[in-house]
């Protein structure tokens, strides 16, 4: 061969090799790449309101995030994934969404908004597509705290006193469970039935929060559902209210989502 064919060949050999090793770089970059979001999307769950974010707020804010909590109405599925996606909306960038409890149905169908580049889940439902947060925990049979809730005028239920006391906030102080009594949001039954569109869930991050002394979700549930979405997980000994009965830990975990790595591929089935 030529020796001008040869080092031209020489160097498509290299350029070859070099642009194959970039992209594989690039590949696993990709797992490791800081998301950087300073935005974070709070969405509080059945029964309660934004104010089940309070000791979680000025903890993520003092890392220099900016924290907004949507006030879900409770009235349909519809309405609160619509009521998620105006705040997600109203952002000026991208967006770390955090469910709590019914809230993690929201997030998994309100997470589809380009703006979002990551859920977390606190204690929190996990539904598939054509899932249902209802259809989810019925595997598991009721916990403590669903015997408790009550029907009240047009579908709408609530927890009695004696669920908060024992069963949703079981490990809060006696102030802050007479607060949450006082503050409940009356949720209307249908929500828990509502199906998912699409689960973001599949396509994007995902950070879990397991309360193992839940006893409105079943914590199996809560284990099964973390395996399922393969996501990165933080198993903390609290009542339902996770960011409320250890807001330190609950806050560094979302910050850490917010900020750090993501080390946490989405699921593949």
């Amino acid at each position: 061969m030529p020796r001008a064919q040869l080092c031209r060949s020489t160097l498509i050999t290299i350029a070859g090799m070099f642009l194959a090793t970039s992209l594989t770089r690039g590949v696993f970059a990709q797992t490791s790449i800081p998301i950087g979001v300073k935005n974070v999307v709070l969405v509080h769950g059945a029964w309660a309101d934004g104010s089940s974010w309070s000791k979680v707020i000025p903890l993520l804010e003092a890392r220099g995030l900016h924290v907004v909590a949507v006030q879900n109405p409770l009235t349909s599925f519809a309405e609160d994934v619509a009521a998620t996606n105006r705040t997600i909306d109203s952002q000026d960038g991208p967006v770390l969404l955090v469910g709590h409890s019914y809230g993690g149905a929201v997030i998994t169908e309100a997470g589809n908004n380009p703006k979002v580049v990551g859920l977390v889940y606190v204690a929190a439902f996990a539904p598939d597509t054509g899932e249902s947060a209802g259809g989810l925990a019925k595997p598991y049979g009721p916990t403590p705290g669903i015997a408790e809730l009550r029907p009240i005028a047009d579908g709408f239920l609530v927890i009695t006193p004696k669920g908060v006391l024992e069963d949703f906030a079981q490990d809060l102080s006696l102030a802050e469970k007479a607060e949450m009594i006082a503050t409940q949001g009356e949720t209307q039954g249908a929500v828990l039935g509502a199906t998912i569109t699409t689960a973001a869930w599949r396509t994007k991050p995902s950070w879990f929060v397991i309360a193992s002394n839940d006893r409105m979700i079943a914590p199996e549930q809560e284990r099964v559902t973390v395996k399922r979405m393969n996501a990165r997980t933080l198993t903390l000994p609290t009542s339902h209210v996770a960011m409320l009965a250890m807001p330190k830990e609950v806050a560094a975990f979302i910050a850490d989502a917010a900020t750090g790595p993501v080390n946490s591929a989405p699921a593949g089935n």
